[in-house]
């Protein structure tokens, strides 16, 4: 009798201990929620973590706080968020770089292995657009000029490794061109080269090109999404001459990968709930951003295969990895 008292004083005792972690544990979000920008202040990136913000903040009932970590492609924020402690408490924003770098950089963590997708939080469409004074006037008029000419057009992008520069290899590639890449530090100057004339072409988000191709100062050739953009329907896609050619500007965020499957749900239930509301929708199509609000898995699947896509262009392009 003695022995069966014991033994079932062990095991309510064991059982205590096995469920006291649940038990105890704080419902998440239990303190603020760090946002991590992993570029400068000022930026388009900036501007979205303030965008969220504050309808996130109403959402999850706890502070969040955006804060900047920038460096090396938006690798170091990144790293940052990949090394913070998996509670769902430290979150990272993330852009198309996150699936470039991988191919281009060595880096202190493992994209797939050490983080884990809550959501793609919204999509720019990329625009190809030419010189007025450019001969061809479409996507099949420019490839074939390109043949005619090889090595003699040139595209200007915002930089070397940037998401514009692989979109033009990409571009290279599947149209069998040779073209040559122009890179600057951001577009800014690179414009009034396309508008002279001494660069052919540039390729930048759709938005920032537009008001120039009203103006007059530039056309538009093509834009590089798989389908055409709701603000521009009249603007055809590469996709239409190239089947299967895909690029867009991505956002969205991630976490560690130990974050519990439960947190990342209720962190993605939370970013889909914000992008859905009227003022944040405005707000994102004023910056010429189509929000999306995905499931994590559908976040990670397309991350996976984005960096083998990258890795094979980067590959081909003969683009060296930077230290």
């Amino acid at each position: 009798m003695k022995s069966t008292i014991r033994f079932t004083v062990l095991f309510a005792a064991v059982c205590g201990m096995l469920a006291a972690p649940g038990a105890f544990a704080q419902a998440f979000p239990s303190k603020p929620v760090r946002l991590i920008v992993p570029n400068p202040p000022g930026g388009g990136i900036d501007i979205m973590a303030r965008v969220y913000a504050p309808p996130l903040q109403a959402i999850l009932g706890q502070p969040v706080l955006v804060e900047y970590k920038p460096g090396a492609g938006s690798a170091l924020g990144t790293e940052f968020v990949a090394r913070s402690a998996p509670d769902g408490h430290t979150v990272g924003i993330v852009v198309t770089a996150h699936v470039i770098n991988p191919a281009l950089r060595k880096l202190g963590f493992d994209t797939v292995g050490d983080l884990s997708g809550v959501a793609m939080t919204g999509v720019s469409h990329v625009g190809i657009a030419a010189s007025s004074s450019l001969e061809a006037n479409t996507l099949r008029e420019l490839i074939a000029l390109a043949k005619k000419n090889p090595g003699k057009l040139t595209y200007a992008s915002p930089g070397s490794g940037s998401s514009m520069h692989l979109a033009g290899e990409l571009l290279k590639q599947m149209a069998g061109i040779d073209i040559l890449h122009v890179p600057f530090k951001g577009t800014a100057a690179a414009y009034p080269e396309v508008f002279a004339g001494r660069v052919d072409l540039i390729i930048d988000p759709l938005y920032a090109i537009q008001n120039y191709a009203k103006a007059g100062r530039l056309k538009h050739i093509a834009i590089a999404s798989p389908e055409r953009a709701q603000s521009a329907p009249e603007i055809p896609t590469v996709a239409e001459v190239l089947p299967g050619f895909a690029v867009t500007s991505v956002m969205g965020v991630v976490v560690p990968r130990a974050t519990p499957r439960d947190t990342v749900n209720r962190l993605n239930a939370a970013f889909v709930r914000m992008l859905q509301l009227p003022e944040v929708k405005t707000r994102l199509a004023e910056a010429g951003v189509e929000p999306v609000g995905n499931t994590p898995a559908e976040f990670d699947g397309w991350i996976k295969s984005e960096i083998e896509k990258w890795a094979k262009v980067v590959k081909v392009a003969g683009i060296k990895m930077e230290d």
